[in-house]
């Protein structure tokens, strides 16, 4: 029997279990239906980001960003593919700033975008400015072999 991981729905912030080896299968939220490892960035509050940090057994991917930020709207796309090439090993998700600044705060975050690696409960990469697909993939996949 395969290993079952720890996932929070990223849409309804509920707690799932899904087999390691069903992850490629599109597993949905067994509350709200929706994918948990969907292939796209996700837009979470501030408490769903803060319980899939702690409880999530794959690694998440944050991009923290403001709407009137410039170079935000630039990665935003390639964020879009980054996580298509990443899933199912990293999940991604994105958190507005200007909507959630006490969580900005938190973890420091000075200038965006800036996109954050969890995994395990903690942060594990950082990186500033905004970057093609390419290089998000190479920032996810370098943050160590659990990464993707």
């Amino acid at each position: 029997m395969a290993d079952k991981l720890k996932l929070t729905c990223l849409s309804c912030g509920q707690a799932n279990r899904v087999p390691e080896d069903r992850l490629g299968a599109g597993p949905k939220c067994g509350s709200c239906g929706q994918p948990l490892v969907p292939g796209r960035p996700v837009e979470v509050s501030a408490a769903v980001l803060d319980k899939a940090i702690r409880t999530d057994d794959l690694p998440l991917m944050v991009d923290f960003w403001a709407s009137w930020c410039g170079p935000c709207r630039m990665m935003a796309p390639e964020f879009e593919k980054a996580a298509a090439q990443l899933a199912p090993a990293v999940r991604l998700a994105k958190l507005d700033t200007e909507a959630h600044p006490e969580f900005s705060s938190r973890h420091r975050i000075s200038g965006i975008p800036a996109l954050i690696l969890f995994r395990g409960g903690a942060e594990v990469a950082r990186s500033a400015g905004a970057r093609p697909a390419s290089g998000i993939v190479a920032f996810a996949r370098g943050a160590g072999p659990a990464a993707a």
